[in-house]
């Protein structure tokens, strides 16, 4: 198959830049779809010094390095991470009493509702039961004598 005959754009300086700008030099790592186009290009001129560009700074990224942390800065994350793991316990267990308090509280009320809403309401005596009051009636001074009423 031809170059021309796929229905895609033949790969230009400024389309070929950016993709080595963004892919690198190494044209493997390209999109599969650019790869071949951009073959065909890098074997120009432009394209090689582009390539070349991009190849140096690919080398220069690669050489860069990261130094390992040293041991104080090892063991002050994890301090800080066990005292951080502690707090967050400590406030886990303060919110889980407190709604189990609260859970209690509703309880109560509930059950104070209740009590109330189905309890029927019981009518006063007439007299409170006091002193004077024994199991046989009232033996206070204002009582009538039982015997006379018979």
């Amino acid at each position: 198959m031809a170059e021309g005959s796929r229905n895609e754009p033949a790969m230009d300086a400024r389309r070929f830049a950016a993709l080595a700008q963004a892919y690198g030099g190494d044209l493997r790592r390209w999109p599969e779809a650019e790869r071949m186009a951009g073959t065909v290009f890098a074997a120009s001129g432009a394209g090689k010094a582009i390539l070349r560009q991009a190849g140096t700074l690919d080398a220069l990224l690669d050489s860069y390095r990261v130094d390992a942390p040293d041991k104080a800065l090892h063991s002050s994350i994890l301090q800080a991470a066990g005292r951080h793991l502690v707090q967050r316990r400590r406030q886990w267990f303060w919110w889980l009493g407190l709604g189990l308090a609260g859970i209690g509280l509703a309880g109560a009320v509930a059950g104070l509702a209740l009590v109330t809403i189905v309890t029927p309401e019981v009518q006063p005596d007439h007299y409170v039961l006091d002193t004077d009051v024994t199991a046989f009636g009232d033996a206070g001074p204002d009582a009538e004598n039982g015997e006379e009423n018979l």
